[in-house]
């Protein structure tokens, strides 16, 4: 008798694992709050300022491979016009990333990217860089789907952008942030939200970065794909991060000295910081 009920327990399991789904396409809102301030501007018009911005993202994985990039946006322009004494000022708000495409090959262990500076198409070749991640053993139901809790601490280094008379400053600030990732234990697939991918054992539906600052919230989840489109990035650029890093640096630079001489008395100093 304890020999069928453990050929049974194993049939159980056998069957389990074997439902359990290992490709598919999965949508998602990110939602990024933003600290915008004008030096000069009145607080009725600062109260006008969006302070956060949402964009939606597509995933696919299958074959223990992934591939990232923006999906369809909202047809309505995210533009912010203002006025005040001296002026006016007019933002044109751009997803972070919105052009990007990012593949993940979790046998492997590597990450390609294409990235778009200024006219050209870029492929940046790097390494899954996973984070120590503690599970905590909490759960909850999330499209279904039963998920995990996981935190973990990352530190690096976020770009701060500032705009003063014509004059555009970037500069890079230590940042240390908080995550909180709730994955699927039945999609036991490593992949996730933009760069949060090779982390953990599931596919991450739910990511909340500094408490709210960054939020990826999946939205769909489909077992149905074309697996075909999960593929390397194609350029003829190939950049280390580093390397990109440099060039983005320059273009940057060199976009500053062509543009020192626009701002006049009326321009307006403006800091933007996610």
């Amino acid at each position: 008798m304890k020999k069928v009920v453990a050929a049974g327990g194993f049939l159980l399991l056998t069957l389990a694992l074997a439902a359990q789904q290992k490709q598919g396409f999965v949508t998602y809102d990110r939602t990024i709050q933003m600290q915008i301030s004008f030096q000069g501007m009145s607080e009725q018009m600062q109260q006008m300022i969006p302070k956060s911005r949402t964009d939606k993202f597509e995933l696919r994985f299958g074959n223990n491979q992934s591939l990232w990039q923006a999906g369809e946006q909202p047809a309505d322009d995210d533009n912010f016009s203002g006025g005040g004494e001296g002026g006016g000022v007019q933002i044109r708000f751009s997803a972070p990333g919105a052009t990007d495409v990012s593949y993940h090959n979790f046998d492997k262990g590597i990450k390609v990217d294409k990235r778009d500076l200024m006219d050209k198409t870029i492929i940046v070749d790097d390494s899954i860089h996973a984070m120590k991640w503690k599970v905590t053993g909490e759960t909850k139901t999330i499209l279904g789907h039963n998920c995990m809790k996981a935190v973990a601490t990352n530190i690096s280094q976020r770009t701060r952008m500032t705009m003063d008379n014509g004059k555009m400053e970037r500069k890079e600030v230590a940042d240390t942030s908080n995550i909180v990732a709730w994955f699927a234990t039945d999609i036991p697939v490593a992949a996730g939200p933009a760069e949060y991918q090779g982390q953990l054992p599931g596919l991450i539906l739910d990511l909340d970065i500094n408490n709210g600052r960054q939020v990826y919230k999946a939205t769909s989840v489909s077992d149905k794909v074309d697996l075909a489109q999960i593929k390397e990035p194609a350029g003829k650029k190939h950049y280390t991060p580093e390397e990109f890093k440099a060039a983005r640096d320059k273009m940057l630079e060199e976009m500053q000295k062509n543009n020192m001489n626009r701002g006049g008395p009326g321009s307006r100093r403006v800091m933007i910081s996610n």
